[in-house]
C-alpha cells in the first residue's frame, strides 16, 4: 500500500442530506469520497431508495444507471455485512459488527494516480485476504473527486452465524 488516510464516524448517514453534512462531503480527496461511498453503503438493507441518493451526489454528473443499481442489488442483498466488514474491528467472527465510532481506512497503492483525473482507491474488509478497488473520476472545474465504479463488493468470507462449518 502506500498512503492511507483513515475516517472516523460517530452514525453512519442514512440520507443525502445527513451525507451531504459530513465534513468529508467537501469531496476534495479521494479518500474522503471512498470512505462515504462505503458508510452510504451500509444503509443499503435498510433504505436502499435514500442509498441511492446518497450515492448518486457521490457519483456527481453521472447519476447512477438502471446496470449500477442492479450491480448493488445482485451484490448486497442479503449480504449487507459485506459493507459494514470494511469498517475497523469487523470480523466474521463477530459476524463484521465494526467497533464504534466507525473507522475506515482507504488507502493507494503506486499505480492509484497512473490516468490524469482518475483514481483507484483500496479499502481492507476483515472478510478479504487483499485490499478491493473503489474507481475515481476528478471534476477538475470543481476539484472534486466522485465515484466512477465501486468494485470492491465481491464475495468474502461469510459472518460466523451464516457458516455451517464455524
Amino acid at each position: 500500500m502506500g498512503t492511507s488516510e483513515t475516517f472516523t464516524f460517530n452514525t453512519l448517514p442514512t440520507n443525502a442530506a445527513e451525507l451531504q453534512a459530513l465534513p468529508e462531503a467537501s469531496l476534495d480527496s479521494p479518500f474522503k469520497t471512498t470512505a462515504l461511498a462505503l458508510a452510504a453503503l451500509c444503509n443499503y438493507e435498510a433504505n436502499t431508495e435514500a442509498t441511492h441518493e446518497m450515492l448518486n451526489f457521490l457519483k456527481g454528473p453521472e447519476p447512477l444507471s438502471t446496470y449500477e443499481k442492479q450491480f448493488l442489488k445482485d451484490r448486497l442483498q442479503g449480504k449487507q455485512y459485506k459493507c459494514f466488514s470494511f469498517f475497523e474491528g469487523a470480523t466474521p467472527e463477530n459476524n463484521y459488527t465494526p467497533a464504534k465510532p466507525y473507522k475506515i481506512t482507504v488507502g493507494t497503492t503506486p499505480y492509484s494516480f497512473d490516468n490524469e483525473n482518475w483514481a483507484v482507491m483500496y479499502v481492507t474488509s476483515g472478510g478479504a485476504d487483499s485490499p478491493r478497488p473503489v474507481k475515481l473520476r476528478k471534476k477538475p472545474s470543481t476539484g472534486q473527486w466522485f465515484i466512477n465504479e465501486i468494485q470492491c463488493l465481491s464475495d468474502i468470507r461469510v459472518p460466523a452465524e451464516s457458516d455451517p462449518w464455524a
